[in-house]
């Protein structure tokens, strides 16, 4: 079975919108688990705008699934990773005022820094996997500096499946199997969602796990309304 790792991002944007601590992060974190999450994800930003460093350093105790932090590695964020030291770091090369990741890593380009680092979290114990765009000569990239997995970038995936381009998967299944030739382990995430997820997984041979947050968090809204509205309701009978 492919591993579920719920990114809760967006719980503390919602927190952070009003101010206090609703909804509660770690508790969150505490809940899907319990609901039968895999793993928990987050990915801490300079500005902080949704998870905080601190957030971070609150679910090192609570997360006992996988937990998995992705980022930028600015010196900021290696420091917080390595005093943490989670299951599993996902490096990301999102510049700092970007909405959300929007592209994979050149590990041609950046082979000496991306080796360095992986190399740093490596000895201290820490799975490195590197965000990828679905391309044969960046998975083989990724083999040649050290990662242990790789998560391919799913959002082109996502949104040509939406629009029936089924093909669309190709590339990716074309990554899965190098990868697997390459022993290197296999993560996806981005824009995967009920409508997509069965229908990738079945086409990504050694998918170990995915990362889902916004697409998660939208759909339990709409999937969770009904029974909490009738809960108000028999409240106010």
């Amino acid at each position: 079975m492919t591993k579920l790792s719920v990114n809760i991002n967006k719980i503390a944007t919602l927190r952070n919108s009003r101010g206090g601590n609703t909804p509660n992060v770690v508790q969150f974190a505490k809940d899907v688990q319990e609901f039968g999450a895999q793993g928990v994800t987050i990915h801490p930003r300079p500005d902080q705008r949704h998870i905080r460093y601190q957030d971070a350093y609150d679910l090192k105790s609570v997360v006992h699934t996988e937990y998995n932090i992705e980022g930028n590695p600015i010196p900021d964020f290696i420091d917080l990773v390595l005093k943490i030291k989670p299951t599993q770091v996902t490096l990301v090369p999102d510049a700092e005022d970007a909405i959300t990741s929007n592209a994979g890593w050149d590990t041609l380009k950046h082979k000496v820094f991306l080796t360095e680092i992986i190399k740093e979290f490596n000895q201290n114990d820490i799975r490195t996997s590197v965000f990828l765009d679905p391309s044969l000569k960046q998975v083989e990239g990724a083999k040649a500096i050290g990662a242990d997995r790789i998560e391919l970038y799913t959002e082109a995936f996502a949104h040509q499946f939406s629009l029936g381009n089924k093909d669309a998967i190709i590339p990716y299944t074309e990554c899965a199997e190098r990868a697997l030739q390459l022993e290197l382990g296999l993560n996806a995430g981005h824009d995967l969602s009920l409508d997509n997820v069965q229908f990738f997984k079945e086409n990504s041979p050694g998918l170990l796990e995915v990362s889902i947050g916004h697409a998660l968090i939208s759909e339990s809204l709409y999937l969770g309304i009904d029974n909490v509205i009738n809960m108000y309701l028999n409240k106010l009978k």
